[in-house]
């Protein structure tokens, strides 16, 4: 498993403050092993993540990363920047497919903060894409953040 962090801000004022237009990244290329990990975590055991012929008579190139463990890197993006936060929904439009060994790039831009009392409730654009280009996830996400300051990742070279 390959994973690299990114980080741009659509102002170079304030890199440390999340705001409007703000965009947290994060590339990730998803072996078999993630695959087999999380279809055992689920039990989602569709032949589609583990039997090349059966990914190709329904018209795949090959075996399929499941499409719920690519978008969980979004939840993971705004933990790392955002200790504390809550990830209180998702919406997601499954746009291609994935599949291993793609270097897949996840991408959470600020699109609304509205802050209530001491918390921050944040709409946010979330979208995957592959290294060469397409987009393979579009969605939306709502989080609720406890401060507009982004820490540097709290994410762990073991966890996936």
């Amino acid at each position: 498993m390959l994973i690299k962090r990114l980080f741009s801000s659509s102002s170079s004022a304030s890199p440390n403050l999340f705001k409007i237009g703000s965009i947290l990244k994060q590339a990730r290329t998803f072996t078999d092993a993630d695959v087999v990990d999380y279809s055992k975590l689920t039990r989602d055991a569709n032949p589609l993540h583990f039997d090349a012929e059966c990914a190709k008579n329904a018209g795949f190139d090959d075996c399929l990363v499941h499409g719920m463990l690519v978008a969980s890197l979004f939840p993971r993006i705004i933990a790392a920047h955002f200790p504390g936060a809550i990830y209180v929904s998702q919406t997601l439009q499954f746009k291609l497919p994935v599949y291993i060994g793609d270097e897949i790039i996840a991408e959470v831009q600020a699109i609304s903060i509205r802050q209530i009392k001491n918390k921050y409730i944040t709409k946010l654009s979330t979208k995957c894409i592959k290294r060469d280009g397409p987009l393979v996830i579009d969605g939306e996400a709502t989080a609720v953040l406890l401060s507009l300051v982004m820490e540097p990742p709290h994410l762990s070279s073991t966890s996936s």
